[in-house]
């Protein structure tokens, strides 16, 4: 092997993996050559083109975020604004019958994200399968954003699994003690067949970096034909397919109503369910503090071979949490993590879901940190039947995330993985190589003007705050449907 391609990275740490296990090496080293591993261990005898020594940090496999926040995220305009239905967060019926309109035009949608895979990147996520609010849209998403997406993940360096997210219908509120659902299905099933040729046009793009799914929308929003066709069209592209589901309490409510049957039940009664399905976010199930009384929800989906998608940060902050990670994984599910929200820190996401599990059982012993690291990695290659990703091992993708232990904020170290989880964030991780390219380094990314973004963001949200009395029951003020946390005192020139 000619030694003018290989890259030989050390550091005081190192994630290996052997025997289907992680494992830490002291002083280990890591090669690859293009964007394969070669090597991972001690004392690599062969001739390298670089040498990189991170020192006092830990190189690591790259997370797989399977439900990745790829628009401006909104969780701060529900954040401490309920009910959610007063607030802007399911449309009124004055505003379905005026015709839904695009609250952001379709730069603005591609620079949403380009400036989300960005963030990405920063917080050690190497690959991403993109998620954005339909809240905000007409009705689904489109062919262009996502074509510009394609082109902002590859030159980026992002591994993306990229769909355009579509449904049949959508709840509105006709008084507050009365909400109805849209259905359109012929809509749902020309956003179907949209989905069908982005997925044919762009699987395999970017030497591989660019993937595919089918994203239809949360399982409330779905006729049953839509995901009857969903899933005869991801067997015949063999792409994953990801439905958001038992994820709340108006989705419990709904589906009952409807079809008489708990959310995995009736998926499973359209044989939707395979070991090509992601669903997040899996909480309400039954049996369950949700769902009381006999059933078998978790088992079948096991048994599908299907993959629960867990958010622990977004479910947290509205109040839920898995009962638990710990019975979950003993059951025998296929379980990988998902951010969902903002910052898209896969480690703040495992830090809480770490002690949500704990408190659900009452134990320190309910899961370890190791719990949660497999999840962020070889749960999520795993559900994506990936054994080259997640794992830093020869013949694997060199997707490696370079995470600095030498902070004086950090603390103390006798195991890396288990010090980043007491007190890592994101903003600890120093470089990135996504399959053999460094995409960041020292926290830079080549043609990514921080703080230019930011600031542009910033505008867009405040152009859809300004829309937001059109979509809200009642068209009440802005800061009628938006509280702050103290009054608000302005300058008395503004």
């Amino acid at each position: 092997m000619p030694a003018s391609k290989r890259t030989l990275l050390t550091a005081d740490w190192v994630v290996g993996h052997a025997g289907g296990h992680h494992l830490l090496y002291r002083q280990g080293e890591v090669v690859f050559d293009k964007g394969e591993i070669v090597f991972v261990g001690h004392g690599f005898a062969g001739e390298v083109a670089a040498r990189r020594d991170y020192g006092r940090a830990l190189i690591a496999p790259g997370f797989i975020d399977l439900d990745a926040l790829s628009d401006l995220d909104t969780t701060i305009l529900a954040f401490d604004n309920h009910p959610s239905w007063r607030k802007g967060r399911t449309w009124p019926k004055t505003y379905m019958d005026a015709r839904p309109y695009e609250m952001y035009s379709p730069e603005e949608l591609v620079f949403q994200k380009r400036h989300a895979f960005a963030r990405l990147i920063r917080n050690g996520i190497t690959t991403a399968l993109p998620i954005a609010s339909l809240y905000y849209r007409e009705w689904g998403e489109t062919v262009h954003e996502f074509t510009g997406a394609a082109e902002a993940a590859e030159e980026l360096g992002l591994r993306v699994y990229l769909g355009p997210a579509y449904r049949t219908g959508n709840p509105y509120v006709v008084t507050p003690d009365h909400f109805e659902l849209h259905f359109d299905e012929e809509r749902g099933f020309r956003g179907l067949a949209d989905a069908i040729t982005f997925c044919e046009s762009f699987e395999g793009k970017a030497q591989g970096l660019i993937r595919t799914m089918l994203a239809p929308d949360r399982i409330e929003t779905c006729t049953a034909g839509l995901l009857q066709r969903t899933a005869a069209a991801g067997a015949d592209l063999d792409v994953p397919i990801r439905l958001h589901c038992a994820q709340g309490a108006f989705e419990r409510d709904t589906v009952r109503r409807l079809h008489g049957k708990t959310s995995i039940e009736w998926l499973a009664s359209l044989d939707f369910l395979s070991d090509r399905t992601l669903l997040p976010h899996g909480i309400f199930v039954k049996p369950s503090r949700h769902i009381p009384g006999p059933g078998r929800d978790l088992d079948i989906v096991r048994e599908a071979g299907a993959a629960l998608v867990h958010c622990p940060l977004v479910s947290a902050r509205f109040g839920e949490a898995l009962e638990s990670f710990r019975t979950y994984r003993e059951r025998g599910l296929r379980m990988g993590l998902g951010t969902d929200t903002s910052p898209p820190d896969m480690l703040l996401n495992m830090q809480i879901g770490l002690m949500l599990c704990r408190l659900a059982e009452h134990s320190a012993t309910a899961c370890r940190s190791e719990d949660y690291f497999d999840a962020a990695t070889l749960g999520g290659a795993k559900a994506l039947g990936r054994d080259d990703l997640g794992r830093l091992a020869p013949r694997c993708r060199a997707d490696i995330v370079v995470w600095d232990l030498a902070g004086p904020d950090l603390g103390q170290i006798i195991d890396p993985i288990q010090t980043l989880m007491i007190g890592g964030t994101g903003r600890d991780v120093r470089s990135v190589v996504i399959d053999g390219r460094f995409v960041m380094e020292e926290r830079k990314i080549p043609g990514v003007d921080y703080a230019a973004d930011v600031l542009r963001a910033q505008r867009q949200f405040e152009g859809l705050i300004a829309r937001y009395p059109d979509r809200t029951y009642g068209h009440p003020s802005v800061s009628e449907i938006f509280s702050s946390a103290y009054p608000v005192v302005l300058r008395p020139d503004s």
